[in-house]
Order: structure tokens, then sequence, then C-alpha cells
């Protein structure tokens, strides 16, 4: 796997960050929150946080829903 030491990241904690700011977005958190330190894993934890807020403001399509697939 690829580390990038000197900075402290790689590809997996970069994943773990966007899914953190994807959680947090959708539990509302406010994107100032981000708890990490370094410029990259902010920049994927931010990622995730912008990623979840859009799919919170877009519609949800007919027949995409819960209700409509038990009914």
């Amino acid at each position: 796997m690829t580390r990038e030491t000197k900075l402290g990241w790689d590809v997996q904690s970069l994943n773990k960050a966007y899914r953190h700011g994807y959680m947090a977005a959708s539990m509302g958190m406010e994107l100032s929150r981000c708890p990490y330190r370094s410029e990259v894993v902010i920049a994927a934890w931010e990622a995730g946080w912008e990623d979840a807020s859009v799919a919170a403001r877009e519609p949800v399509a007919a027949g995409d829903d819960l209700l409509s697939w038990i009914a």
C-alpha cells in the first residue's frame, strides 16, 4: 500500500476521513468541526461532508424511497 509517511496519510486514512465527513454532514455537524489536522486528510473529510450535503438537498425521485418499496 502506498503511504506518504512524511505527511502522515495513506489511501485508507483518506477513505476513512471521507466516510467520517459524510457521516458528520448527515448528522448535521458543522463543516468547521473537522477533527483532522493534515491538509490532505482535511480535504478528504470536507469532500465527504460536501457530498452528503449535496445528497441531502437532492429531491428523492418518485419510487426511490423506502415506503414505495414496502407499499
